[in-house]
């Protein structure tokens, strides 16, 4: 890693990024950063965890002209949690560095109205999902000729079919020499070759080493019967008793089922899923990244792209299919240098798929068992 002074950032920027405490580059930022401020359109992949908003945020910022009322900007992102985190981020950028950019929010189900007096602010970002900003678009409220710059973060999940036609349309909107940058943790080469098909010669950035997990992480799994699972759980959070614990749920039909449940034995436990309201899903996140309770249980798709401090323990309830969305869910512990545990609870039909993921991602997952409230190495004939 190497000092932001490297990258040429004003010293507003500089400044503000101590106030929160990071005061290093990671390769992304490194690698990202001179090409964004080149005016190219890029394609990067960069895992969890890596630093990826701020690799576009900064040179982004840089690129605003604060003197100008007008929308400079979109950063598109497929769910309301992580385009309120990058706004949420941008807000605390501006005011750090004392920059006076101004950004708006634009995400469906919530109160159009409130949304249009905001954007007759002229606001410099516009973030948000693509169905509302392309309403917007179409309404002439969001004035798509001055955009500049078009940011997809979760790119693979906004070109996938459920977004995909709004996306085109937001981009047929604005000008044709605006710059696109997509990022993404898993970038497939069906969506490298989409995305491509939409931009000017693309940069394609990818880590040296694909789908690496962090070694800050211990790996471990219990074997259990499918009807088993939930009481199993149970014992591992006395015996863990995680100060904030993420719980997945491969079925979205169970969360409220596992949630229930856990919450019956005394666990401070809520979830996010599709079927909550943007209020219920906002209570629960802030409530978790708050620490008002140390249990939170999502499917992946609820979850992706979230980042939240101090996550100590992610609890699989089944091993997902793909060896990257496990690399997903466990990049959300073991950050910053911190350690972290990613315990999962297996049936004898998904040891096959922990097999996959070791092989796949370097790593050993240790088969343990628990006895007298203590977590014991598992004996070989088990599996």
């Amino acid at each position: 890693m190497e000092k932001f002074d490297d990258l040429t950032l004003p010293h507003q920027l500089i400044t503000a990024l101590k106030k929160q405490n990071i005061t290093v580059s990671t390769d992304v930022q490194q690698k990202v950063i001179p090409l964004a401020l080149k005016n190219l359109d890029l394609i990067v992949q960069s895992e969890t965890g890596t630093g990826k908003t701020l690799a576009y945020l900064l040179p982004l910022f840089m690129k605003i002209d604060v003197e100008k009322k007008e929308m400079q900007a979109i950063i598109l992102a497929p769910t309301y949690e992580l385009a309120i985190q990058i706004q949420r981020q941008i807000e605390l950028l501006s005011e750090n560095a004392q920059i006076g950019i101004r950004s708006v929010p634009i995400i469906g189900n919530v109160n159009k109205e409130r949304q249009i007096t905001k954007l007759k602010g002229k606001p410099h970002i516009i973030t948000g999902t693509p169905s509302r900003i392309l309403e917007l678009i179409k309404a002439r409220k969001i004035t798509a000729h001055t955009i500049r710059t078009i940011v997809f973060d979760e790119a693979d999940r906004l070109l996938d079919e459920n977004n995909l036609e709004a996306v085109k349309a937001v981009l047929h909107s604005t000008l044709r020499d605006r710059q696109m940058m997509m990022f993404s943790a898993t970038m497939q080469e069906g969506v490298i070759a989409r995305a491509k098909e939409m931009m000017k010669d693309p940069v394609v950035i990818k880590p040296e080493s694909l789908l690496t997990v962090p070694s800050t992480i211990e790996h471990v799994c219990f074997f259990a019967e499918q009807r088993d699972k939930i009481e199993v759980l149970r014992k591992l959070l006395h015996i863990y008793a995680p100060f904030k614990a993420l719980i997945f749920v491969n079925e979205t039909g169970q969360i409220d089922n596992v949630t229930t449940k856990i919450a019956y034995h005394g666990f401070e436990v809520e979830s996010i899923q599709g079927a909550n309201n943007k209020l219920e899903r906002k209570k629960a996140m802030d409530n978790f990244k708050a620490g008002k309770m140390q249990l939170l249980v999502a499917s992946d798709l609820a979850a992706r792209g979230l980042d939240i401090t101090g996550v100590t323990h992610v609890i699989n309830m089944g091993i997902p299919q793909e060896p990257k969305d496990y690399l997903h869910r466990v990049g959300r512990t073991g950050r910053n240098g911190n350690t972290g545990i990613a315990i999962s609870i297996v049936t004898g039909r998904e040891l096959n798929l922990i097999k996959i993921i070791e092989k796949t991602l370097h790593i050993q997952i240790k088969l343990k068992d628990m006895s007298h409230g203590k977590i014991i190495d598992a004996r070989k004939q088990e599996i």
